[in-house]
């Protein structure tokens, strides 16, 4: 028999949950292609080594953008071979599949998440909305009649939503979210520090001094940046602190923070007051930037509390999901 899965398909990740297995892939979304015979080379972290780092004929592509599929034939190559790897067909029968994709999607945007996932090797594909789904793995209680807050902040997309019975009441989705922080970090150091450093380098300063919060003490945490002197052309390194990423990233955490406010506008006073008892849940990747709980908490005005696991939430939440639906098929055939 095949194995039902859940699928996180994210712009910078794709986790891959098995039903009665848990979460048994984690690898980033990057393909890397021959370009002389569009040949797919690597997959997931071997091709993520390559980012930056290959000749002429050999690309590293990321096929989803903003949360979703920008190149189709290569989001399917991607989703076949962590099928394949996983080995979750049946003898005779394929997986059925839920996917997770950003609230405010176009249907053209839909069928071809779908589709990608069906030529993949999926008997029938389900898709959820992304904060619905990571809400339910961050351990909340969405099917009660009480208002839920949940903010997942991925590479793409951040999508907030706020969930009662099972279901969205008001979201709001914006292609704001870890790639665009990456891209500020990268134009920062361009412009005041002449130097030109690669999307990784950027994942990396972000991960190991970013921060959210404008605090004292950021600018005694500091880095060593490498990378290639935008005057001379020559590498050189420099030093950097966190207040100076806190100063770039900030136009981002901004809109993030804008978008939240936009949608707890628009809740019924009712669900409003739940969120003030319950607080807002962050998840995501970008729940792990420092300072981001304590920046939301003060802007917002209500509790922040980061989930156990932010990054394996979505994929937690589509495992669940597809659980509850297998039982309650059990008990419709009994």
């Amino acid at each position: 028999m095949a194995k039902d899965i859940g699928i996180d398909l994210g712009t910078a990740n794709v986790l891959i949950y098995v039903v009665g297995k848990g979460i048994v892939l984690n690898e980033p979304s990057v393909v890397a292609i021959d370009t002389k015979t569009d040949k797919v080379l690597a997959v997931g972290s071997e091709a993520y080594r390559m980012v930056g780092r290959t000749p002429g004929n050999i690309r590293a592509i990321r096929p989803l953008k903003d949360g979703v599929i920008s190149d189709f034939d290569i989001t399917e190559a991607m989703l076949s071979y962590f099928i394949n790897k996983l080995s979750v067909k049946g003898f005779l029968s394929k997986p059925n599949i839920m996917i997770c994709a950003p609230t405010n999607i176009t249907e053209i945007e839909r069928k071809a998440i779908i589709q990608a996932a069906e030529k993949s090797g999926g008997a029938k594909v389900y898709l959820e909305a992304e904060p619905k789904v990571a809400a339910l793995g961050a351990g909340m209680d969405i099917f009660k009649p009480s208002g839920n807050m949940v903010i997942d902040m991925g590479g793409g997309t951040s999508d907030i939503a706020i969930l009662s019975l099972g279901d969205i009441v008001s979201s709001r989705s914006i292609r704001v979210a870890g790639d665009r922080m990456n891209s500020e970090i990268v134009n920062y150091l361009k412009h005041n520090h002449n130097l030109i450093i690669g999307e990784r380098t950027a994942e990396t300063i972000k991960i190991k001094i970013g921060t959210a919060y404008p605090e004292p003490g950021n600018k005694e945490k500091t880095m060593e940046v490498r990378g290639r002197d935008s005057v001379s052309g020559m590498p050189t390194t420099t030093t950097i602190n966190a207040a100076e990423v806190e100063v770039a990233i900030h136009d981002s955490v901004e809109q993030i923070v804008s978008a939240a406010m936009a949608v707890l506008e628009t809740t019924p006073p009712e669900l409003a007051a739940d969120i003030i008892d319950r607080g807002i849940m962050l998840t995501g990747g970008g729940a792990l930037l420092d300072g981001i709980d304590k920046l939301f908490s003060e802007r917002l005005t209500v509790p922040v509390i980061i989930s156990e696991d932010p990054l394996d939430n979505v994929a937690k939440g589509a495992g669940v999901l597809l659980e509850h639906m297998d039982t309650k098929t059990a008990k419709e055939n009994n």
